[in-house]
């Protein structure tokens, strides 16, 4: 079964949601003034309605007449989670076994660009690297929210380039926000995903190609910290609130792991895919050129 897909894009010059399908783009926003954005259909649970609405009008446009944006715009919240996977908790050669709590970092949505756009590399370094990652969208709010409980605050699903400048994660000796931070490195989409059971994220198969080759291979089973616990986790900090977009971690196999690294490049095309979710595909151009 397909799984409905709603989007954030522009066309004609204005910004707007709707559904992708086989038809096309159909504009869901212009038939909804009472929703700015996704970020208010997803405050008031209506992804659903949205996502069967759609069925009913034909497409307001082409797939290649629109420009993909970040899914939700202007999050409260975007939370990153570092090592979840096994063997990326390995990558680091610490002799450590996993962690019992998930590191976390933020970004900023300026860091993000959405479905079809460049990749920025900027002018301070050279050391832009990947990192395909599953999207989690909260949908209802909450703190302190239990673990068994934690997949009914999910809205959506979605995919993320969790783009990284390597060295400027160095720079200082506790954080990472500076080299997760730059703008346009990063990337979020192409679509949300309603959820709708656990069935769905249990086992999803997680894999990023550049220029066509694999470079990370994995799947949500084997990760560290389970969907369940990182609301869990995060919630015991901070109120969770509709649209804020937590991503979950990635594989092993960045650029950076490589002997020499293999930084990416202008020109480059890296590809994002999960199962039921679909593909995230960014081309990198040097800010220069931008």
């Amino acid at each position: 079964m397909r799984h409905p897909r709603l989007a954030t894009f522009t066309a004609g010059g204005k910004a707007r949601y709707g559904a992708v399908t086989t038809k096309g783009v159909v504009d869901l926003s212009a038939r909804h003034e009472e929703w700015p954005t996704l970020r208010e259909v997803i405050e008031a649970d209506a992804l659903g309605k949205l996502a069967e609405e759609a069925d009913a009008f034909d497409a307001d446009f082409a797939v290649e007449d629109i420009g993909y944006q970040i899914p939700v715009p202007s999050p409260e919240k975007i939370i990153c989670v570092g090592v979840n996977y096994p063997d990326r908790n390995e990558e680091y050669k610490d002799g450590q076994a996993a962690p019992s709590n998930p590191s976390l970092f933020i970004r900023f949505p300026r860091s993000f660009v959405g479905h079809g756009a460049a990749l920025v590399r900027p002018l301070e370094s050279p050391q832009l690297d990947y990192e395909g990652e599953i999207v989690i969208v909260i949908g209802k709010g909450g703190r302190r929210i239990a673990e068994a409980d934690a997949l009914g605050h999910i809205a959506a699903l979605s995919l993320c380039n969790e783009g990284t400048i390597r060295d400027w994660v160095r720079h200082a000796k506790f954080n990472v926000t500076q080299g997760k931070n730059f703008d346009r490195t990063g990337s979020i989409g192409p679509w949300l995903v309603p959820f709708t059971d656990e069935a769905q994220i249990a086992d999803i198969a997680l894999s990023t190609r550049v220029n066509g080759e694999i470079r990370q291979q994995d799947r949500t089973s084997r990760m560290i910290f389970s969907f369940r616990k990182i609301i869990n986790y995060i919630s015991t900090f901070t109120t969770l609130v509709p649209g804020d977009i937590i991503v979950t971690g990635t594989p092993t196999g960045a650029g950076a792991r490589f002997d020499p690294p293999i930084w990416l490049k202008p020109g480059d095309v890296i590809e994002v895919e999960a199962d039921g979710i679909g593909v995230l595909r960014n081309s990198v151009v040097d800010e220069a050129a931008a």
